[in-house]
């Protein structure tokens, strides 16, 4: 794929906030992932304070990564064939539909668990619908030469997402209440709902229609992964995020009330809050350094090694022995984070087949986010055996191992490609 290689290897045009029609679909995006967090800050709420049921948290967090794990290469697929303003539009018209379920059962006061059961369930679906079209939609919607810093902006925006949400969402709670929260939580999806109606990208625009595309089907992610298996350093890129996600993943976030009591801080609540929006923090500086420094290339060796320096700051994190420099690691992580994160994302999209695009986006959400439920196990249940500090830290420094060996592997298998070509010659 010359075109792609020579556009992730050209120096980037500018910021993809130069465009105008990105830079309003960043502002929406930003408001759409902060509506999803002020959502989970309304509903835990009242959730926590109603059923007092452990067991439904749990529940809270399966259903919002399951759904990745199952159906990201699927509605991959489905954004390789059809057009993906309305594939986002349908998730957006989901996510507000649960919002406005959420609030007339809050209003009626007629809240059942069931109901959260079955709400919870399609939020985390409205969820994998809209990620693969979100990431496809960038490409037609600013090009090659803009991708990277279109990724960049994409994620930051979640972490933007992540750090206003429950400011906003606690915010609403005192002033609104819940029921009058969540119906201003619906105006937040909707917004992009009705932009999308006015813009011409259709997601596929630039694509080279003489590439068949593969047919939609749940049996078919074999076949995306056998059509990447021939792409080493895609795989490579693919595994990482995989491992990342399994091993660590954001398992740790849910622990950070025992870790801020463990750093014996005097306020617990404070200390809890600047813990938890340390690494958010960090994320969306990560994303702005980014942005201002513009890497001129992405490579496998580089998302391997950005995996390998989160691991390092996260292992740091767990052996901290003092609560300052707990938080100056969480912030580093962050960083690290969106810049692994982010230098991935742009590596598979322009490497990915164009005609597959979605479905290997699919598959790269389906191992960054939906293998994140592993990481309940290696952190949050091992960590009930031997401590959160020492699951973490174990998990952390697999993940760092691990990444130290793919990086030995691809430097072997590039001498060895090299070695080869030379002696063809």
């Amino acid at each position: 794929m010359p075109d792609a290689r020579s556009a992730a290897l050209a120096p980037p045009a500018g910021s993809a906030l130069r465009d105008p029609t990105y830079r309003m679909y960043f502002v929406l995006t930003t408001l759409a992932m902060m509506a999803d967090n002020i959502e989970h800050v309304l509903t835990y709420w009242v959730l926590f304070h109603t059923f007092h049921s452990p067991a439904l948290m749990g529940y809270a967090v399966i259903s919002h990564w399951a759904p990745f794990l199952f159906g990201s290469v699927f509605f991959g697929m489905l954004a390789d064939r059809y057009d993906c303003r309305r594939i986002i539009q349908a998730s957006q018209l989901l996510f507000a539909s649960v919002s406005l379920a959420w609030s007339v059962l809050f209003f009626t006061n007629s809240l059942q668990m069931w109901h959260a059961v079955v709400l919870l369930a399609v939020h985390g679906l409205a969820g994998v619908i809209f990620a693969p079209a979100n990431q496809v939609i960038l490409h037609d919607m600013v090009g090659p030469a803009l991708l990277p810093s279109a990724v960049r902006l994409n994620a930051t925006s979640r972490s933007l997402g992540l750090v206003l949400g429950p400011g906003v969402g606690g915010g609403l709670l005192l002033l609104l209440g819940p029921p009058l929260g969540l119906l201003v939580n619906v105006g937040l999806y909707l917004a992009i709902v009705l932009w999308l109606l006015t813009v011409p990208y259709t997601g596929h625009s630039r694509a080279d229609a003489s590439t068949p595309q593969p047919r939609v089907g749940v049996t078919n992610a074999l076949g995306v992964l056998r059509a990447v298996a021939g792409h080493r350093a895609l795989v490579i890129v693919l595994a990482t995020t995989g491992l990342a996600s399994l091993l660590v993943g954001n398992a740790f976030q849910a622990q950070m009330p025992e870790f801020a009591h463990d750093f014996g801080a005097d306020d617990a609540s404070l200390s809890y809050s600047a813990l938890l929006g340390a690494d958010a923090a960090g994320a969306v500086v990560g994303g702005v350094l980014l942005e201002v420094l513009r890497l001129r290339h992405t490579s496998a060796p580089l998302v391997v090694l950005l995996a390998g320096l989160w691991a390092a700051t996260l292992l740091g994190f767990a052996v901290s022995p003092s609560y300052p420099l707990a938080l100056g690691l969480l912030f580093v992580s962050g960083i690290c984070w969106l810049a692994f994160l982010t230098t991935a994302q742009t590596y598979v999209q322009l490497e990915a087949p164009p005609a597959m695009r979605g479905s290997v986006i699919g598959l790269f959400n389906m191992a960054q986010l939906g293998l994140r439920i592993g990481s309940g196990v290696t952190v949050g249940l091992l960590g009930n055996v031997v401590g959160i500090h020492w699951s973490l830290a174990l998990s952390a420094a697999s993940l760092l191992v691990l990444t130290l060996g793919l990086l030995l592997y691809l430097q072997s298998w590039r001498r060895s490609g090299a070695a080869a070509r030379l002696g063809a010659a």
